[in-house]
């Protein structure tokens, strides 16, 4: 009988069982399926494309995955509708769904969305007590009531389990209350007790790996029928864009993590080196950084990065390659370009220019030879973005050392052919400071060949349409980042129809769409409109527009497919269901008003934040955003190890803090910040008072007008304020926050012809700018106003917006309307407090700015007030006390209506 008795095992199943025995050894995770981890799966889900994402998955089991990890985690994805549509298409197919699948996200949300789908006996990853036990108790629950194994970070309220004791104490805490308290079989539990990187150069991390190897064998001895699994990729990422180096560190990890009774992993199988077969020298290595031996004052890591510096991928020795050197000048300058290398650009470019008749020659002969094959490397996806600014300030130095003699060649012989590229004016619309994407797309159109006018910023119509004339260039490009530029690119189109002019109009920017364009744009003129998503597009509709045979065809096509946005929009507005506005107001967001106790800030008024510490402010710094600002799209830090884009994007961020380190110890720049708290309570439905000054301020906001599910209410900020006739008082506050002094710099980049490093610093201008506002934030909550005083968030907990309170800012989703931010400018105590200038389209200037209202109700969330209905535009105008067309101009983006 004893054979036959049941043995708590692991177990697992999709359509086909999975039972992890002791003789098992090591389970694979397939982590392709996961759109921070795949750039290919990342960009057919958010194409909608998942028929085709189905087959990453099937590659993942065909390649010897044995649980599939899905991971829907992406700001610009509706998680939970993407999570639920892929596993229900994954469930369809049976040569994928006949193994486990691993839920994984960080939005439990999204993980019961996953436990709804899944068939047969899943993973869920993860559940922490890093908000408390309470938080992972109610999860826990909810995984074991759908039958689900769970994952369990070691992550407590105090933040991840970095030694060996705080791994082992956190996992066997975890494991009490499971067991305990949950009612978990143990062999349902699985810990993960955090892979930290090594070889760091830090001190501290030299022992992360020992760490978890020792912490495993600690968690197998305390709780032996639970398994231990681990992200194995964090352990190399020091050595991110050196796969060869990865490779082993992995083996020599997981032979002594699997020893010390590592179960299962996320790892790429495939890439995973024999260790029997790493060369004798690296392999040595490997083991003295993995087990912390020989490793006194970094010993140990800095022989295995001077290790790595001598070889490239399998093994080759790599030797600085200057045999280049010897070729002819055209093949150097060509090499030069395609490289970012400004070492040898003025010998090169003055050899060539002695070489060629005219020193125009060289830049249409052998430079334009160069960048052609730059502009082939980055249409075809072999070069990046920062490599393409990188080849841009080779061209604009060569560009440099010949422009004197073509001025000279000019006054001698005024009648000299000169050369005729087609030209392209560009410009920020007028009210708007915002230029970052303008010049990326202004440097990669001048690599591919262009003649790029650009007139700066906050450019109004007339001058637009004056040096368009003037130069007689081939097409106007727009750029706006905020709300009202769209008004203006409108207007601009209409005058472009009523000058009669001839010439395409591009249109760009972060606010912009292809919908827009289509709907309010492209009617007004007829000879071209075309929305460009972002720079590497920007070059292939430029070359359709200037080609005689392809332009046609090529205008007509987006305006069949324009006007059959227009109509399809127009269809939608029918079919949207709306509250009248009336009924919108009674459906608040209720609070239980009689159960909360406002916390009075420690100050009323305003409190100035001058030269704020640039170092302090730069460890807040979300670089997500840095890097879709250069047009490389994935979650940071993972982008760093990314199969494709990782070792441009390793280069252009170690480029990033040495010049963020830079401005902080030259002082290049200065933080000034404003905070600040009034008395208020609601008056009315969507109306607050503030108490400043002696006198009442009224602040405005809007409702969620479109019809709700049963029981959803339609949000309105108002609602987060305690109402007067509770007879308490609430308060309400304000902050701003800008970066100065960035124009010297720019203007040092410009004149050196050096692209890269001006993006560079405007890009982290606005890093530190929204740092600077986290941080004021944090500060807030935990001392200014204090209503959060306990609070313990590490910096992706604040990115990830686990805080109590709010920040919403005028102008974004949920308080659209730009025009309240001269209230808040007002409360701040305007252009002498803040710095910061309102521009006529309610711009900041510097651009690098950030404001916002500070809302501490524990029950208040972002949202966004989405579209709204002419009753309430009409009951808005009145309670503001503007035209009606006034207001319209100002929200049309939200409107629904005519």
């Amino acid at each position: 009988m004893e054979q036959n008795i049941i043995k708590p095992f692991l177990r697992l199943s999709g359509l086909e069982p999975l039972v992890v025995r002791p003789e098992t050894n090591f389970v694979n995770v397939g982590e392709r399926t996961n759109v921070t981890g795949s750039k290919k799966f990342a960009r057919l889900i958010k194409e909608g494309n998942y028929e085709e994402a189905l087959s990453v998955a099937r590659q993942q089991v065909e390649g010897g995955a044995q649980i599939i990890d899905v991971n829907m985690d992406d700001a610009l994805l509706e998680g939970v509708s993407a999570m639920t549509t892929f596993l229900n298409l994954l469930q369809a197919e049976p040569d994928i769904a006949k193994i486990p699948v691993m839920i994984d996200s960080s939005k439990f949300e999204i993980i019961e969305a996953g436990l709804k789908c899944v068939q047969g006996k899943c993973i869920v990853n993860s559940i922490s007590m890093k908000e408390g036990e309470a938080k992972f108790i109610e999860q826990a629950f909810v995984c074991k009531s759908y039958g689900a194994s769970v994952i369990v970070m070691a992550f407590d309220e105090v933040g991840q389990a970095d030694t060996e004791a705080r791994k082992i104490e956190i996992c066997h805490r975890a494991y009490k209350i499971l067991t305990e308290q949950v009612g978990f079989a143990p062999q349902d539990i699985i810990f993960d007790p955090n892979i930290f990187a090594v070889a760091t150069g830090i001190e501290e991390h030299n022992n992360y790996a020992v760490d978890f190897i020792e912490a495993t064998r600690e968690i197998k001895r305390l709780m032996p029928l639970t398994k231990v699994s681990g992200g194995v990729s964090n352990v190399s990422f020091s050595f991110r864009g050196n796969d060869h180096v990865r490779e082993a560190i992995h083996s020599v990890f997981l032979y002594h993590a699997i020893k010390a009774g590592m179960d299962m992993g996320i790892v790429n199988a495939g890439a995973l080196v024999i260790y029997d077969d790493i060369e004798p020298t690296l392999k040595q290595l490997c083991e003295d950084v993995i087990l912390n031996k020989n490793n006194d004052d970094n010993g140990a890591t800095e022989k295995l990065i001077t290790f790595a510096d001598t070889v490239k991928a399998k093994g080759k020795v790599e030797v600085k390659d200057e045999a280049w050197r010897n070729e002819p000048v055209e093949k150097r300058l060509a090499h030069s370009l395609v490289n970012g290398i400004t070492d040898y650009i003025d010998a090169d470019t003055e050899e060539a220019r002695q070489k060629y008749p005219r020193p125009l020659e060289v830049i249409e002969g052998p430079l334009m030879d160069g960048m052609n094959i730059v502009g082939d490397l980055f249409g075809a996806g072999k070069m990046f973005l920062p490599q393409v600014v990188k080849s841009a300030r080779v061209m604009k130095k060569a560009v440099a050392v010949l422009t004197p003699f073509i001025e000279e060649e000019k006054r001698n012989n005024p009648n000299a052919q000169q050369g005729g590229a087609a030209k392209i004016l560009l410009a920020t619309v007028k009210g708007d400071v915002h230029d970052i994407g303008k010049n990326i797309v202004g440097v990669v159109l001048g690599c591919n060949g262009y003649d790029i006018i650009d007139l700066g910023v906050m450019v109004p119509a007339d001058k637009i349409l004056t040096e368009a004339k003037k130069h007689n260039v081939d097409i106007i490009g727009l750029s706006g980042l905020i709300t009202p530029s769209l008004d203006e690119m409108v207007h601009i189109g209409k005058e472009m129809k009523r000058q009669q002019l001839d010439i395409p109009l591009l249109i760009g920017g972060a606010t912009t769409s292809r919908t827009h364009t289509a709907v309010k744009i492209a009617p007004e003129y007829d000879n071209g409109v075309i929305h460009v998503l972002d720079a590497s597009r920007s070059v292939t509709v430029a070359g359709s527009l200037l080609s005689k045979e392809q332009k046609p065809g090529f205008l007509q096509a987006v305006k069949k497919e324009y006007d059959k946005i227009k109509e399809d929009f127009g269809k939608k507005k029918v079919i949207k269901n709306y509250l009248r506005f009336e009924e919108a107001q009674k459906n608040v967001f209720k609070v239980d008003w009689d159960k909360f106790t406002p916390v009075a800030p420690t100050f009323t008024g305003t409190k100035i934040f001058e030269n704020y510490s640039l170092a302090e402010i730069a460890e807040y710094i979300d670089w997500q955003p840095f890097f879709i600002a250069w047009e490389l799209h994935g979650k940071f830090p993972q982008i760093l190890s990314d199969e494709k884009v990782g070792a441009e994007a390793t280069k252009l961020y170690n480029d990033a803090k040495k010049l963020l380190q830079q401005i902080i110890d030259e002082k290049w720049l200065s933080a000034k910040g404003v905070v600040g708290f009034w008395p208020a309570n609601k008056i009315a439905a969507d109306t607050v008072d503030v108490k400043a000054n002696s006198s009442t301020l009224k602040l405005e906001f809007l409702r969620q007008q479109i019809k709700k599910a049963e029981g959803q209410p339609n949000m309105s900020l108002a609602d987060f304020i305690a109402p007067a006739e509770k007879n308490y008082q609430d308060h309400i506050g304000a902050f701003s926050v800008t970066i100065e002094g960035i124009e010297p710099h720019i203007k040092k980049f410009e004149v050196a012809h050096d692209d890269y490093n001006k993006i560079t610093l405007q890009a982290l201008a606005d890093r530190l700018a929204e740092g600077f506002a986290e941080l004021l934030h944090t500060r807030t909550r935990k001392e200014l106003w204090g209503y959060a005083k306990d609070e313990h968030l590490s910096n992706e907990d604040l990115i990830a917006e686990k805080y109590l309170g709010i920040r919403p800012a005028p102008g974004y989703p949920a308080c659209p309307d730009h025009t309240e931010k001269y209230k808040l400018f007002n409360l701040l105590g305007g252009k002498e407090a803040t710095g910061i200038t309102l521009t006529e389209s309610l711009a900041m200037y510097p651009a690098a700015s950030v404001c916002g209202w500070y809302f501490a109700n524990p029950e208040s969330k972002y949202f966004g007030v989405g579209k709204i209905e002419k009753d309430q535009v009409v009951n808005y105008a009145e309670r503001k006390e503007m035209p009606i067309e006034e207001i319209e101009r100002w929200l049309s983006p939200i409107l629904e209506y005519a």
